[in-house]
């Protein structure tokens, strides 16, 4: 009898267990960046073209800062992969064509919601140069 409660503890402590937002699940986020490129008073629209070499990040729940980041690859296109399901935020820089920001640079961002195993394609992040 005590070796079936012994089993029983070790498979809810297994199973009962709620992953954290993170890396070990099965799921993944992909992407793409696209530069929309302009003067340098942003009066001239000049093109646009993917983002190659681009940093995007992920927060994992809500963490202070960034968990995870990655560059595009040579089409804009980003992954992260093997995540558990939960809350997400998914980030980028781009130029600030508003003039608003004392830096220069603003955040590019959205808030998703990963269910279990799922595959999500957020739609494309647009930035500025």
């Amino acid at each position: 009898m005590k070796k079936w409660i012994n089993k029983l503890v070790f498979v809810l402590l297994i199973f009962g267990c709620k992953k954290e937002p993170g890396v070990g699940g099965n799921a993944s986020i992909t992407g793409k960046v696209i530069v929309r490129k302009y003067n340098a008073t942003f009066t001239t629209y000049l093109g646009s073209y993917p983002a190659a070499d681009h940093y995007v990040y992920i927060v994992y729940g809500d963490h202070p800062g960034y968990d995870s980041r990655i560059k595009t690859d040579y089409d804009g296109n980003y992954r992260f992969e093997f995540l558990y399901p939960g809350n997400y935020q998914i980030y980028s820089y781009s130029l600030d064509s508003t003039g608003q920001s004392l830096g220069g640079q603003v955040v590019v961002k959205k808030d998703v919601v990963l269910r279990r195993n799922e595959k999500l394609n957020l739609s494309t992040f647009i930035i500025h140069e």
